[in-house]
């Protein structure tokens, strides 16, 4: 066997700032950040037509050339899904996706250049697109780079599944406490945006549905089990509130099955985690197949 391959590092969220700072701990009180959303409304502004709010897998992290305008620390990309999308859909596009956004920062500044992304919603915004949750506990990031870290003596020999084994339910007990601070970013949007229609965006697949990639994904085939498991509940918590609180969820997973971070290049929507410039996030195949989806809601909700 030869010298080991050396990995990216993840970025700390998805993504805070390019190859930031080390992953942070699962610490979050949901009931305050769940009552932050109800009590420091955003100020509407006054734009029209398509607002999208994100994560960094809605700002197309890592993906050529960057938006012009936007913020440097968000990462946004120029041909990001809601660029895509609005070009495709003739639509009037305010984006303030911003890479490593979690759900509170729909409500309080990401960084002094990205303020509070909720303040691009007014009474006639037309269509919402929300991308948000795999930040929220650090929780995508914190399982992947958990189960990187307890996998590094197995993983090369496939053996068990250290991670699961280490961490059990933790990260998707995290997903399910976020519930409530999903839910009321969706009821805040429709108070300050009232007229739009509203999609909430899944998560695309990000490792195989069996058997394992080493070294592209340095994980066993158990654990690699275990995180496409997290990515689940994450995906189906997520339909969940948007379900029950009028707004239409984006499948994301499902379309992209096959099209993990083991596929080959030109195959997979989700770069691997050593070798790219976007690792563990939508490539610019994973964008375009992004605006694809988000198309086809559009579409079906009558928007044309």
């Amino acid at each position: 066997m030869g010298s080991p391959m050396r990995y990216s590092p993840l970025p700390s969220r998805l993504v805070r700032r390019p190859w930031g700072r080390a992953v942070l701990a699962i610490a979050c009180a949901v009931t305050a950040s769940a009552l932050a959303l109800a009590a420091n409304p955003a100020t509407a502004g006054t734009g029209t037509g398509y607002v999208a709010l994100g994560d960094s897998y809605t700002a197309g992290f890592g993906v050529q050339p960057p938006a012009a305008g936007a913020p440097g620390d968000c990462s946004q990309s120029a041909v990001n899904y809601p660029h895509l999308v609005a070009q495709a859909k003739g639509l009037t596009l305010t984006d303030v996706s911003c890479s490593g956004a979690t759900v509170q920062n729909m409500t309080t500044a990401q960084y002094l250049d990205q303020p509070p992304q909720f303040n691009a919603l007014s009474s006639g915004t037309s269509v919402v697109t929300l991308g948000i949750g795999g930040n929220d506990h650090n929780v995508f990031v914190d399982a992947i780079t958990a189960c990187y870290s307890a996998d590094a003596a197995a993983a090369p020999i496939d053996l068990g599944s250290p991670c699961k084994d280490m961490y059990g339910s933790t990260f998707s007990d995290a997903i399910t406490s976020d519930a409530p601070n999903i839910a009321a970013a969706i009821k805040q949007i429709h108070k300050l945006s009232p007229k739009a229609k509203v999609f909430v965006i899944g998560y695309l697949d990000v490792v195989p549905q069996s058997g394992h990639c080493y070294p592209q994904v340095p994980l066993t085939t158990g654990d690699t089990a275990y995180v496409n498991g997290i990515e689940k509940d994450l995906n189906s918590m997520l339909q969940a509130q948007a379900q029950a609180n009028g707004a239409t969820f984006v499948d994301a997973f499902g379309p992209s099955i096959g099209h993990d971070a083991c596929q080959a290049s030109g195959v997979r929507w989700v770069d691997p985690g050593t070798g790219t410039t976007s690792p563990i996030h939508p490539n610019a195949a994973g964008e375009t197949e992004y605006s694809t989806l988000v198309q086809s809601a559009f579409t079906a909700a009558g928007i044309s």
